[in-house]
């Protein structure tokens, strides 16, 4: 297991330099060294946390938000707030009805996505919450009614005649926008994302769809006129939390790949915070008068990756001869 910190030691050779470990063979000392750098990069606290030279947190590193737990709370679980134990265990093993909650019927018998080769498994946020939204505790993101009322009608005509309008598709399916958000959801597969940290800059990089987010520090924001699918972000520091601000959103986005709306009308703030070593969690309040009765805030919740790197991410129509294992594919 390695990490790179600002002084360029790997994890493993910090711990294993500081610790005696009873034997003399490489691989034994190799994976007491990963064993006790795993525990270190969940443990540390946050006085110890590595720093740029500047004084700020270091948030560089490549992460993962491999979760299960969807934005809004499944309309199945009701007024649940929280899982309990085996309950958080059986909903990380029911992949074809988190699908459904979250696509809906359509998607499990056409796409192809619940092959195995496609998933990668992550569990539910810490604290077994059923909903990434912590605020309303309802779950559910607080639609105005003739906003809702449109969402329905599309959906049911999405449902009706799925392939008559592409743009009517969401822009996760048309390969426009992937994870970088904001907000930056969880998707369902290729979670990892790479922080890249200057004095100027903080560049997000997602491994779904490889976007880059640049977000600029201590900046003025883009005139109106200017409107961007990801919005035109603004950093500045609070203590240890980066504060982001995001406006200049196009006027036909989407929150989610549920299709949620996002308005040219929509402020977000996102708060990074490092709690300890291995952990990233980024809390989010999206305030667009336009399509929501009040401001909402959710937590999305990412793990460090230690000794890996990103993959190239190909975007390609759903075409059966594309998938892994179909019948005709390549």
């Amino acid at each position: 297991m390695r990490e790179t910190t600002p002084l360029g030691t790997s994890c493993a050779v910090r711990v294993s330099g500081n610790v005696k470990v009873r034997s003399n063979k490489p691989e034994v000392r190799r994976l007491a060294a990963a064993a006790l750098c795993a525990v270190a990069l969940t443990a540390a606290a946050p006085a110890s946390l590595p720093r740029t030279p500047d004084g700020h947190p270091d948030l560089q590193g490549i992460w993962s938000n491999d979760t299960v737990t969807m934005l809004e709370r499944p309309s199945r679980f009701g007024e649940k707030e929280v899982f309990s134990e085996q309950e958080a265990i059986d909903y990380e093993r029911d992949l074809v009805g988190r699908w459904k909650d979250r696509f809906g019927d359509l998607e499990l018998t056409t796409t192809g996505e619940l092959s195995p080769e496609w998933q990668e498994h992550g569990t539910v946020v810490p604290g077994r919450r059923t909903s990434l939204i912590v605020d309303p505790s309802s779950g559910k993101v607080p639609l105005k009614p003739e906003v809702r009322a449109r969402a329905q009608a599309r959906a049911a005509e999405l449902d009706a005649n799925p392939a008559d309008d592409p743009e009517a598709r969401t822009l996760y399916e048309r390969c426009l926008i992937g994870s970088a958000g904001p907000p930056m959801m969880p998707p369902v597969y290729n979670q990892n994302l790479q922080i890249v940290q200057t004095r100027e800059h903080v560049l997000i990089v997602t491994e779904m769809i490889h976007d880059a987010r640049v977000v600029r520090m201590n900046a003025a924001h883009l005139p109106p006129a200017i409107r961007l699918w990801m919005g035109d972000s603004v950093g500045r520091w609070d203590g240890d939390t980066l504060v982001v601000e995001t406006t200049g959103f196009m006027d036909d986005g989407w929150l989610d790949v549920r299709g949620s709306p996002l308005t040219a009308g929509a402020r977000m703030t996102e708060r990074f915070r490092r709690p300890t070593y291995g952990s990233l969690a980024i809390d989010v309040t999206i305030d667009d008068p336009k399509a929501y009765t009040k401001p909402f805030t959710a937590t999305v919740n990412n793990h460090l990756l230690a000794d890996t790197q990103l993959i190239e991410f190909v975007c390609i129509d759903k075409s059966a001869q594309h998938y892994v294992g179909a019948p005709g594919s390549k």
